[in-house]
């Protein structure tokens, strides 16, 4: 199963994908889809949207909850020198930070140094708490196509990682959950991040060294997640920042975020409009 949230005249409705199109299902996106225990039907007079043309939103809009981790793709971290870490690494986003898979993005102003992060997405579909693996996968309605996007500049102002993960609507997400079932639970899939076409980054979710039932679980012990949050699963090698000299995102640059099986976001990237 794919679903989508997308824009529409009367405002934001979940969508399941049937061939090439759309259908409407009565819930305003699909984190209120999932929480509704992922029983809602399809939305009475709404005439199905060709996907090709869908005006996508971020595919949970809303979520209360986006749970990121840093290094955790072991190539990347064996190439920094680092030791493989015991525990994910782990730090917060806001829902404000999130933007459609086919929206601008619009590069803040206040920053020099703006970066790509591909990342493999994961959506919880049911509350769960103090989860084992095996209920932490259960848990997992599917996975989606973030990329979390960073203010260099302002993540390394200090230790913590936040002010450069905060910009709002600068973090594509989507346009589909994928169920685990159609993607072989993400075990395997090639990820992929281009600028302007040029390949910056690319490796496979074999790699990840805290799988995402292993970090749903580690992050469950914590806190209850609940349907609709959401989990970006960290990024591998290939960064703008560390790159010989440096390269960041400018405008004009459309940046593609893509990961085999669930998608691609495509996003043009824009000056902020200032004064």
């Amino acid at each position: 199963m794919r679903l989508a949230t997308i824009r529409t005249q009367a405002g934001t409705t979940a969508a399941q994908l049937e061939g090439d199109l759309l259908i409407p299902l009565d819930a305003a996106d699909v984190g209120e889809w999932l929480a509704g225990g992922g029983e809602g039907q399809r939305r009475e007079r709404a005439e199905p949207v060709s996907a090709a043309e869908a005006d996508f939103a971020p595919v949970v809009p809303r979520p209360g909850k986006i749970i990121c981790v840093g290094l955790n793709y072991r190539a990347h971290i064996l190439e920094t020198g680092r030791e493989l870490p015991e525990y994910p690494t782990l730090f917060a986003k806001f829902a404000d930070t999130l933007t459609g898979p086919r929206d601008d993005l619009v590069l803040p102003s206040v920053s020099e140094k703006v970066d790509w992060e591909v990342e493999l997405g994961v959506i919880i579909g049911r509350p769960v708490y103090r989860a084992t693996a095996a209920e932490a996968a259960a848990a997992i309605a599917g996975y989606t196509v973030v990329n979390d996007v960073s203010m260099r500049d302002w993540q390394s102002r200090t230790l913590q990682w936040l002010q450069g993960k905060m910009f709002q609507r600068t973090t594509p997400a989507g346009p589909y959950l994928v169920t685990p079932d159609e993607v072989g639970d993400a075990a395997d899939l090639e990820v992929r991040c281009e600028v302007n076409g040029a390949v910056m980054q690319q490796s496979r979710t074999s790699d990840l060294l805290f799988g995402p039932a292993e970090i749903v679980a580690y992050a469950s012990q914590a806190i209850t997640l609940r349907p609709g949050d959401l989990i970006a699963t960290g990024t591998p090698g290939g960064v703008g920042n560390a790159r010989k000299p440096p390269v960041y995102l400018q405008p004009g640059n459309t940046l593609r975020t893509w990961i085999e099986g669930l998608g691609e976001c495509v996003n043009l990237c824009v000056a902020e409009e200032t004064g």
